[in-house]
């Protein structure tokens, strides 16, 4: 034993030291070890649908002593925890959507034996229709597959340091897909980008894969996301109703309605913003009067074949002509209103739009016929009303229909659903108008919110028989106080396949 090194000779000394570095190397390796080495340790659960194969992200792996782990875009965990490998441990499985076998006691979970480099699958039955694709957004999209040391579609973080975003829109724009979304979480603090961020990617992109986006990035600090709807005074400031439209010369010009908002109250000022191809941020066009409260782009646009643009807030209730000259004149815009002294619907400009929940007051009071009513949707299972937060209406080439999809608001149900801001519905019409009678659900949520989703026909394959949606995933309202690591307030995306026989009662 070794009592006092210093009292040595300094030979001795020197010897004593290398042996005892060589010891500690024994026990402590360093920390520079390889990737292959790293991902060895590693137990790895895959967690796959038992229906298409692939990788299911979003579920919720929790040992009995409850640490946690979520399966990432690929459907992976990368286990290792010290005194649980190499002997059975149990793990209970949930997520939404999806389902796995009870055993004898009610648990629902699976029990394998972590051992490091080894591999364990398990194949859930989906109970939504749509088919959950991943995060588009955020950090550590494929943080397990890294620490296993599998092949990688994406880095793990944005070379922008994105954590976190809210309510995306997102349109073709020249020869490019040009994206937006409202708060922005960074890194560094929590208070992000407030101001807007943008980013682009190629047209030609396949979301199964992954979605490098391109962030604007600040020209003075190439560290920070750019402030793309710069504004004085406090508050956030969100952008909706994105579209594109010709101006006279034929140049593409990219258009979206502008709010400043001191949390979450009505804007404190709002207006028309054109993006400056020049400085690469948007900037008002039109200062609005704080007194409009519909004349104006808003939620999510489509364009349709008769020359107007309709606006989905939460349904299409607004629309003006697609032209430059209109989009940026109030007056031009028109509403959609039931007349009840007539018994008829009319394209107006005077008065507000008869929405859906002012349609469901007309019926109550017996001043509309029940087939008069455009927005009446109802549940095609059970009947029930299924009023609407906020929805997506796009025209689709292979169903030769108007199809809507939309979050259910659970707020004002009578029966209480899964969640107030989480359940996905599908519906069908002949026109972006209506009449929407019957809808399906195809995701759920439970005690988990999903908002301002929104479908991006450009993404469509086979003809338009697969498309694909997003939304904004996040504990917010939900009342929910634990968040999924990496997933809340992120954009979570889905797949849908027209072909489902579950969607034909929509049809009907």
């Amino acid at each position: 034993m070794i009592s006092n090194p210093r009292s040595m000779p300094s030979r001795l000394r020197s010897a004593a030291l290398l042996l005892l570095c060589w010891a500690c190397s024994s026990f402590f390796p360093a920390g520079n070890l390889s990737a292959q080495t790293q991902a060895s340790k590693y137990f790895g659960i895959h967690v796959v649908d038992e229906a298409t194969g692939r990788g299911v992200p979003l579920i919720e792996l929790r040992t009995v002593n409850d640490l946690r782990y979520v399966t990432d875009n690929a459907g992976w965990v990368a286990f290792y925890e010290p005194g649980l490998m190499d002997r059975e441990v149990w793990f209970y499985v949930s997520g939404p959507g999806y389902e796995w076998k009870k055993d004898g006691f009610g648990y629902i979970g699976i029990r394998p034996t972590p051992k490091s480099g080894e591999t364990f699958t398990v194949r859930l039955q989906r109970n939504n229709v749509a088919e959950r694709v991943g995060r588009l957004t955020g950090q550590g999209q494929f943080n397990a597959s890294e620490l296993l040391g599998l092949p990688l579609p994406l880095p793990n973080i944005n070379p922008s340091g994105v954590m976190g975003q809210d309510s995306v829109q997102a349109v073709p724009y020249q020869d490019k897909i040009f994206w937006l979304w409202g708060d922005t979480n960074m890194p560094n603090y929590p208070l992000g980008n407030y101001n807007t961020t943008c980013a682009t990617t190629p047209r030609e992109i396949d979301p199964e894969k992954g979605i490098a986006f391109e962030y604007y990035m600040d020209e003075k600090d190439p560290k920070r996301l750019r402030k793309m709807m710069p504004l004085e005074g406090p508050g956030a400031v969100w952008l909706f109703g994105l579209l594109t439209v010709k101006d006279e010369s034929g140049k593409e010009v990219l258009l979206a309605h502008y709010g400043r908002h001191e949390g979450l109250k009505p804007h404190a000022e709002h207006g028309i913003a054109r993006f400056d191809d020049e400085t690469q941020t948007f900037k008002s066009a039109v200062k609005l009067e704080m007194s409009n409260e519909w004349r104006y782009m808003q939620g999510h646009a489509v364009l349709s074949e008769d020359g107007y643009y309709y606006f989905c807030a939460p349904l299409p209730h607004t629309r003006v002509r697609a032209t430059l000259a209109d989009l940026l004149d109030p007056t031009k815009y028109e509403a959609l209103w039931f007349d009840s002294e007539k018994g008829e619907w009319k394209w107006q400009k005077e008065h507000t739009p008869t929405n859906q929940e002012a349609e469901q007051i007309l019926l109550k009071q017996e001043k509309m016929k029940m087939e008069q009513a455009r927005f009446d949707i109802r549940d095609a299972a059970s009947n029930a009303p299924v009023l609407f937060h906020n929805a997506s209406v796009q025209w689709n080439p292979w169903r030769k229909r108007w199809i809507l999809l939309g979050v259910q608001n659970g707020f004002k149900t009578k029966v209480p659903a899964p969640s107030p801001l989480g359940e996905m519905w599908y519906a069908e019409s002949n026109a972006p108008d209506g009449p929407w009678k019957k809808a399906v659900k195809v995701a759920t949520h439970p005690r988990y919110s999903y908002y301002n989703p929104i479908h991006h026909s450009f993404l469509n394959k086979e003809g338009g028989k697969i498309i694909y949606f997003e939304g904004t995933y996040t504990l917010e309202f939900s009342g929910n106080p634990i968040a999924p690591a990496r997933y809340d307030y992120n954009q979570l995306m889905y797949r849908l396949d027209l072909g489902d026989e579950r969607l034909a009662p929509a049809r009907e």
